[in-house]
């Protein structure tokens, strides 16, 4: 017995095919981004508007056959094909959803894919009921089956490359993949069809109280409701899409805030340097390196000579771009674990790391009052400063961090009472030495 083909249906199938493999590429990426609960919504939600599409190409390419005998098919047995449609697309969803995929993770979801596609197109031929039983060419049944699993792999591969790509090019690439994918899928189902032999005399069992499928107006309402349930699966893809986006930039913004609160409140506006309580954290740290190390750190305290005649003389914005400009020659000429910080006004403070008070603090000081003491050119002016700097020993000087700060200030004053523009170390005699007035 041969059957014919209603071409009008058959064109629909495949339209309907490419609509659902858009949808599900679509699909593909809202499933990977998602997480938690909202990827096992996208999972389910997404398995049945995938699965429904593609049974939907396969039950219209099914109404599209006509057999000179009366046809329909036995409801029980179609539903047991949309559910297996529903299942293939929920382990294509979860394969695309995985960060990455091993080609032989990809191989075994692609074969578990075709192999349910084709279980899906048997099943639903099995709804047919004939009698006697429908007979399958062997070498198109096969031809069938590797069919849906190359087109398995196909579109997995598809769904993985553009899975993480947000453009219009890629809304092109989705179209032409789905245009792939469609006829691939298409293919498969007609060459199962093409398998299927019927014997002379045969008899439709589910024509008898089965689902009538004898007209075009059954393909055209299965069709309308596949591309409704695939068009809202898509606004709401695109609207999730959307806020998914929002709350990126939303995350983005509370970022950058908290970045810029947390370098408001540990580094100084001016210079940029940190300000007196990172410093604190810093000189901290250090502390305890120095015990665990069995060696010393230092604080120098570094205050410019003649700033306050600059800031009289040329005004305050001058001043300014001078103690820029300090903070980063002071930057500069210190090792990469030192730090160095704006005290306030016109007092830098130095952390050195990991050093002790012999020679190594003694020519970092002396390179901190050559770098200081060369002219400052700002804004065409010509800028002559110098800089006292005190220096104070841990442990041996304090075994804290007011201590420390404390005797580094001292030791500096006894510079500003010397003739200023040199270093010293802090000495216990300084204890009862007269501040500068």
């Amino acid at each position: 017995m041969t059957g014919v083909y209603d071409y009008r249906l058959v064109i629909l199938s495949v339209l309907v095919a490419m609509f659902a493999s858009y949808t599900a590429l679509d699909l593909a990426g809202r499933v990977h981004w998602s997480t938690g609960q909202r990827a096992w919504i996208w999972l389910s939600g997404g398995a049945f508007a995938m699965g429904t599409g593609i049974w939907s190409m396969h039950f219209i390419g099914m109404l599209a056959f006509r057999l000179p005998i009366a046809m329909a098919y036995n409801e029980w047995i179609t539903g047991l094909s949309w559910l297996l449609a529903v299942g293939v697309s929920s382990i294509a969803l979860y394969i695309v959803s995985r960060p990455e995929n091993t080609g032989w993770n990809l191989s075994l979801g692609a074969a578990l894919m075709g192999i349910g596609i084709c279980s899906m197109h048997y099943t639903g031929m099995a709804a047919m009921q004939m009698s006697p039983p429908i007979d399958y060419d062997p070498m198109l049944f096969i031809a069938s089956v590797v069919i849906a699993i190359a087109a398995s792999m196909a579109a997995l591969q598809m769904a993985m490359y553009l899975r993480k790509r947000q453009s219009s090019a890629v809304i092109l690439a989705k179209l032409g993949s789905a245009f792939i994918m469609g006829l691939a899928i298409a293919g498969m189902h007609y060459t199962g069809m093409a398998a299927a032999q019927f014997a002379p005399g045969s008899i439709c069992v589910a024509a008898v109280g089965g689902v009538a499928a004898n007209n075009s107006m059954l393909a055209s309402l299965i069709a309308v409701g596949t591309v409704g349930v695939s068009i809202i699966t898509l606004v709401i893809s695109a609207y999730d899409a959307q806020l998914a986006t929002q709350s990126v930039r939303q995350a983005q913004a509370l970022r950058i805030t908290n970045e810029q609160l947390r370098s408001i409140a540990l580094y100084d506006v001016l210079t940029g340097l940190p300000n007196r309580l990172l410093l604190n954290d810093r000189l901290e740290q250090a502390m305890v390196r120095a015990n665990r190390n069995q060696n010393s750190c230092a604080v120098m305290f570094v205050d410019l000579d003649g700033f306050k005649g600059v800031n009289d003389t040329h005004g305050h914005f001058i001043g300014d771009e001078l103690l820029k400009s300090v903070a980063g020659r002071l930057t500069k000429c210190l090792r990469k674990s030192d730090t160095v910080a704006r005290a306030g006004g016109d007092e830098f403070i130095i952390v050195a790391d990991g050093i002790g008070k012999g020679g190594d603090l003694a020519d970092i000081g002396a390179k901190v009052i050559d770098e200081i003491s060369r002219v400052f050119h700002i804004s065409g002016n010509e800028l002559n400063v110098t800089c006292s700097v005190g220096i104070s020993v841990y442990p041996e000087d304090g075994n804290h961090l007011e201590e420390l700060m404390l005797r580094a200030d001292m030791a500096m004053y006894q510079v500003k009472n010397g003739g200023r523009n040199g270093y010293r170390f802090y000495e216990p005699a300084m204890q009862t030495a007269p501040s500068p007035s």
